[in-house]
């Protein structure tokens, strides 16, 4: 679309070396991390469970045909991608059950690893990250990468990831479209999935402008700082003392996840906001109408335990660790000029 571009700033200048990611399934793997240990107690059975080419809301769809609940029953912490082996834990509530047989669930693409209980639903963002195991493919030039993950490992743009965005885009239009009341979807899952779609493009634009203007790590006056590792923000007081915070990685600039009520920036980095958003100001408003409320989200991610090996000439494994919400290729794109194989499949 050309009227909200997708061409976002680097950080450090875009990469010259190319690569290939998801050749297969097995190069890109998702490990979920827990925010918490089931209980053992209560009425809803937690499942550990790794899948293989398979999405969440499908494995969810299967777990509640298997043991004949309604999907309001089943919970899970987050979304995994469908082109990769993901392990995550999903809940069922089965009240006045006390024992249970999977033995005839696991298939070829999805397998039960570990059963617990627990007194509680496993809810949405219920984690505290998770752990990233990728294998690049014909890396065109094995040095240049090597010094890329100096870099990288200093942190990244915290960009919504293509995904976010559908096939071409299709969910940003489609949620643009739907805001101008121009489309209809009756899906309550496929309208929330646009509109998530328009708001990470606001959070993607604001942040790129950043990049682009040398205010990457520029505190202005009134803008809003969070807290490593925590959705915890505060407006920056102290800017000498906020700036040495967040060299040290302990405190990270934020960008707008739009809606309604006040943003808590001030002064300069208010001003500076509304005026780079200004000539959306109709998309802007429509967010406000639907009752979202304004959020902040972090501009920066440092990858955690990052460590990467070159298995052969042209073939590295990176692993590392990311909060709940943020994207590998975020990291991947500070890295080289991926092709995404199974977005041909």
């Amino acid at each position: 679309m050309q009227d909200y571009p997708t061409n976002y700033q680097y950080l450090y200048a875009k990469p010259t070396c190319s690569a290939a990611i998801r050749v297969c399934n097995e190069d890109f793997q998702v490990t979920e991390i827990p925010a918490f240990e089931p209980d053992g107690e209560g009425e809803h059975w937690y499942f550990n469970i790794r899948k293989n080419g398979e999405n969440t809301d499908w494995v969810a769809k299967q777990l509640a045909s298997f043991f004949d609940v309604s999907t309001k029953e089943i919970g899970y912490a987050g979304k995994k991608d469908r082109h990769a082996i993901t392990q995550q834990w999903f809940s069922v509530c089965l009240p006045g059950i006390m024992d249970i047989s999977v033995e005839n669930f696991n298939t070829e693409s999805i397998k039960i690893l570990e059963i617990r209980k627990h007194s509680r639903k496993l809810r949405l963002g219920a984690l505290k990250g998770n752990r990233f195991s990728i294998v690049l493919k014909n890396v065109s030039d094995d040095k240049y990468f090597a010094q890329r993950l100096s870099l990288v490992e200093k942190g990244v743009p915290n960009y919504f990831g293509e995904q976010r965005f559908g096939i071409a885009g299709g969910n940003l239009s489609r949620g643009i479209a739907m805001l101008k009341e121009q489309f209809k979807e009756k899906n309550r899952s496929k309208r929330g999935l646009y509109i998530s779609a328009v708001r990470s493009w606001f959070f993607n634009y604001v942040l790129s402008h950043r990049l682009s203007q040398n205010r990457w790590q520029q505190i202005m006056p009134g803008d809003v700082v969070m807290l490593e590792g925590t959705n915890s923000h505060f407006v920056a007081d102290d800017l000498i003392q906020i700036h040495r915070r967040m060299l040290q990685g302990d405190l990270h600039l934020t960008g707008p996840m739009w809606g309604r009520g006040r943003s808590v920036t001030q002064s300069d980095a208010l001003d500076w906001e509304l005026g780079l958003l200004d000539p959306y100001r109709e998309i802007t408003q429509c967010l406000e109408s639907i009752g979202l409320k304004q959020e902040r989200r972090s501009i920066r991610i440092i990858p955690g335990d990052l460590q990467a090996q070159c298995n052969a000439p042209g073939i590295w494994k990176i692993s590392f660790d990311l909060p709940p919400g943020s994207f590998a290729t975020s990291v991947l794109r500070e890295l080289c000029d991926y092709n995404n194989a199974s977005a041909k499949t």
